[in-house]
């Protein structure tokens, strides 16, 4: 994520997610990533009846160029999570920004429909899919306590751009034509860039502290004070050459961690998801034409969209603040089940619905649980793999999602060209829906809770066991900031003799095999701070 190697003999620990100050920039702008990536592919759609005259195709053909807007976003997860994972999150949205304007600017020009898949399509898409994987990635390493909420809040970005862009996307047509509109539109999508600026690596500014308090302490030590400036200089160019000495070799990043398969957690959250994709996005996609059916007016079938996308704007943040309670949290995959199972049902429920007001109550309680399954999806998620994992856990979920929607919503609009029966497929959708949540739910808890009360009850030791991102960052820093107390310790107890490099050295190494109780002596300031207990190491690779 953005990390560079760390120095000579300097701990590599993992940073407090600060819960909030700039990481509320950093939210911010994964609500505008969120909302472009979700809601641009939608509302392109305004522009088709335009090209259809231009470019004398059907509406299947123009279609296309969302679909592969939304194939892109889904199927390059992995590649997306091999670039995060190789060069941090910052330069893959900003390269993310530049290609998904690029992509709109050059359709402006183009000729010919195939054109347009190239550019609208695959290059736009491909960008996108290069901002929305890193936002999330940066938004999980910038909160623990307050994740579910940040969540909840990034993904309201979604109802949010899609009920602004559309009415945009239709003003800019009448005005411009939709050679003008995809080159303004273009434009905006520049503002992805931005958003990828100020995705701050979070550890850097953590380094930078302890470089300065490096730098105050040998300021300090060296002042011309009796003896204690040679004292000072000794003692910091042995310990310049402890850390040069004993530099471990570098170990190269897994540019995708597979080992998360192993993971059954992961495992049956994919499984539910792939399910649950199949039959999530068949009730909005036909919704117009099934009002539409049954003798409603166009403008008031389209209205329904509109109603699905304001109740979705308020349910994301308010679920989200639900799933951040103490009594919640722990049980999060439970409630992201019982939306998943709240959606089903609506659709089932709402198969039926004959008139205006079946359709419109129907729009107001999908749109609360579309929205609570929004929110919760990446939070589950997150919580399932852990922060460190999460990068290669969303690209491999994105690709095997990819493969559902390609199947789900194609497969709807052939059954309703063969039946000519709407209802037959909102039962098929719900049914879906509720078989995924059901899965999850009963999967979860006979292979994880059951397998959790049989583990062996922890040790004793109050650094083992679980707990949150939070608590283990905390304890790696009190880790740090001991051992670095310990290793100065030497330059105030010397007050009649030069203590020079070896001699430094050696006394750090006894007072670590003093207190760690058996790490091997010569070993010097590196060992102290990589840790010589290996069962604490064990429990925190464990947890």
């Amino acid at each position: 994520m953005g990390r560079a190697d760390p120095e000579e003999g300097q701990l590599p620990a993992p940073v407090k997610p600060p819960d909030g100050g700039w990481g509320w920039i950093v939210l911010f702008g994964c609500f505008v990533i969120t909302g472009f990536s979700y809601a641009f592919p939608k509302a392109v759609s305004v522009y088709f009846k335009e090209l259809m005259k231009d470019f004398h195709v059907g509406y299947s053909d123009t279609a296309w160029i969302s679909s592969i807007m939304l194939a892109m976003l889904y199927g390059t997860g992995p590649v997306c999570s091999i670039m995060v994972n190789q060069f941090g999150c910052r330069p893959v949205m900003l390269i993310g920004g530049l290609l998904a304007s690029s992509g709109m600017i050059l359709a402006s020009f183009t000729t010919n429909i195939i054109e347009l898949y190239l550019t609208a399509g695959v290059l736009t898409g491909l960008g996108m899919a290069l901002n929305f994987q890193p936002s999330l990635i940066m938004l999980g390493t910038y909160f623990d306590k307050r994740r579910p909420l940040a969540n909840g809040l990034a993904a309201a970005g979604s109802p949010v751009f899609l009920s602004s862009l559309s009415p945009l996307g239709q003003v800019l047509l009448e005005k411009f034509g939709w050679r003008g509109g995809f080159l303004i539109m273009g434009g905006l999508l520049l503002n992805c860039c931005t958003c990828g600026a100020v995705m701050r690596p979070l550890d850097m500014g953590m380094r930078r502290k302890m470089e300065k308090a490096q730098d105050k302490y040998e300021a300090k030590e060296m002042l011309p004070i009796g003896g204690k400036s040679e004292e000072g200089i000794s003692t910091t160019d042995g310990t310049k050459k402890a850390k040069k000495a004993k530099k471990k070799p570098k170990k190269g990043k897994k540019l995708l961690d597979f080992s998360i398969f192993s993971n059954r957690g992961f495992i049956i959250y994919t499984i539910s998801k792939f399910i649950l994709v199949l039959g999530l996005f068949v009730p909005p996609i036909l919704l117009v034409n099934y009002a539409k059916d049954t003798g409603v007016p166009d403008t008031e079938a389209a209205f329904l969209l509109s109603i699905i996308g304001f109740i979705d704007i308020f349910a994301r943040p308010a679920c989200g603040m639900v799933a951040g309670l103490k009594w919640v949290r722990p049980h999060v995959a439970y409630l992201f089940s019982f939306s998943m199972l709240f959606n089903g049902l609506t659709d089932i429920c709402s198969a039926r619905a004959s008139n205006y007001t079946g359709l419109v109550i129907f729009c107001v309680f999908f749109g609360i649980s579309y929205g609570m399954v929004g929110a919760l999806q990446f939070e589950v998620l997150m919580a399932i793999v852990g922060s460190q994992k999460f990068s290669s856990a969303i690209g491999l979920v994105l690709l095997i999602e990819a493969f559902a929607v390609l199947i789900g919503p194609p497969s709807a609009g052939r059954l309703v060209d063969a039946l000519k029966n709407y209802e037959v497929i909102f039962y098929l959708a719900g049914s879906e829906v509720v078989l995924s949540a059901l899965f999850l739910a009963m999967a979860t808890y006979c292979f994880l809770n059951r397998g959790k009360k049989k583990e062996p009850p922890p040790d004793k030791n109050p650094s083992a066991g679980g707990g949150s991102d939070t608590e283990e960052a905390e304890s790696d820093v009190q880790e740090a900031e001991e051992h670095s107390s310990n290793n100065h310790q030497p330059a105030h107890s010397t007050d009649n003799a030069v203590v020079v490099a070896s001699e430094e050295a050696n006394h750090v190494a006894e007072e670590q095999s003093g207190e760690g109780g058996g790490c091997p002596e010569g070993d010097g300031e590196v060992l102290a701070r990589d840790g010589c207990n290996a069962d604490q190491t064990v429990e925190r690779d464990s947890f």
